[in-house]
């Protein structure tokens, strides 16, 4: 009985030991069989991205102001994490949204900002996309189509991953040639845009490559081949649930029609291109049409 007295704390110390290792060994092993951690998070740049793309879908509906605001987050997103790509993206848009407003001022300085971080973050091709931006509003302010012309087509060449800039360069070259009187070039060129945005369902974006291909079509007096090409924006419009698209589009079917001389179905055309608009709380855009019937 002594014995086993004496030999009773020694027992417990050497479970309490056994106990120790034991536990020791198996958080070692939950270490060894646990997850590797992620190299980079994305988390907060992930949300920013669909915000971003919220904007640009806003503004391709024509609800400018609405994607001014959401991009009041996208900034603070990129801000929070410090990520140059996403400041820069932002700035493209912001630029573009501000120029559609005719705040062209404001949109120059937003793009020349984007542009300086994009030099400095040598990310080569969003400095490209940011120029065919600026290029695009040099063109619309009266310089030189062959100059324009001749820069994007550079810019473009350059490019290879952000598909997207590549698409709006082409069109920024298509509206060159129209400006030229290149009614086959401008829509060669155009139709490039559109294949990219066809095949991604960019519906909106594809609509609008269909409306400059009408706008051309008209210009050299092709009416029958401008109003086929409307329907065609139609066709995307109302997939994309783009009523301002479809306002628009329907506003530019009265016009090819009352230029060919069917006033009857410019009348037509006009007065669902203003209902449209009253529908969407557009009174100033439906009274705009209404005066031209």
């Amino acid at each position: 009985m002594k014995n086993a007295k004496k030999r009773a704390p020694e027992l417990q110390k050497k479970r309490r030991i056994a106990a120790f290792l034991t536990g020791a060994f198996l958080a070692l092993g939950g270490c060894s069989s646990a997850p590797k951690r992620p190299a980079e998070t994305f988390v907060v740049r992930n949300t920013a991205e669909t915000q971003l793309e919220l904007a640009n879908q806003a503004a391709d509906q024509g609800n400018y102001e609405e994607a001014l605001k959401t991009l009041e987050e996208v900034l603070r997103l990129a801000a929070s994490v410090d990520d140059p790509r996403l400041r820069i993206r932002e700035g493209l848009s912001r630029g573009n949204f501000l120029y559609a407003l005719g705040r062209t001022s404001e949109a120059g300085s937003v793009w020349t900002a984007a542009l300086a971080e994009a030099e400095a973050a040598k990310e080569l091709e969003l400095a490209a996309s940011v120029r065919i931006y600026i290029a695009r509003s040099r063109l619309q302010s009266g310089s030189s189509p062959e100059t324009i012309r001749d820069e994007v087509q550079r810019e473009v060449a350059a490019m290879k991953t952000e598909k997207l800039s590549i698409a709006f360069g082409w069109i920024v070259i298509g509206l060159a040639e129209r400006s030229l009187g290149r009614w086959k070039e401008g829509e060669a060129a155009i139709k490039r845009a559109l294949t990219y945005h066809e095949k991604n369902n960019y519906l909106e974006k594809a609509g609008e490559d269909w409306y400059l291909i009408a706008s051309i079509r008209s210009l050299s007096e092709e009416f029958e081949a401008a109003q086929e090409a409307l329907r065609n924006a139609l066709t995307f419009d109302r997939r994309a649930e783009n009523g301002y698209g479809v306002a628009m589009d329907w506003r530019a079917i009265g016009d090819v029609y009352k230029k060919s001389g069917n006033w009857t179905e410019a009348q037509a055309a006009y007065r669902r291109s203003a209902e449209i608009f009253r529908a969407l709380f557009l009174d100033a855009e439906a009274e705009a049409v209404e005066a031209r019937m």
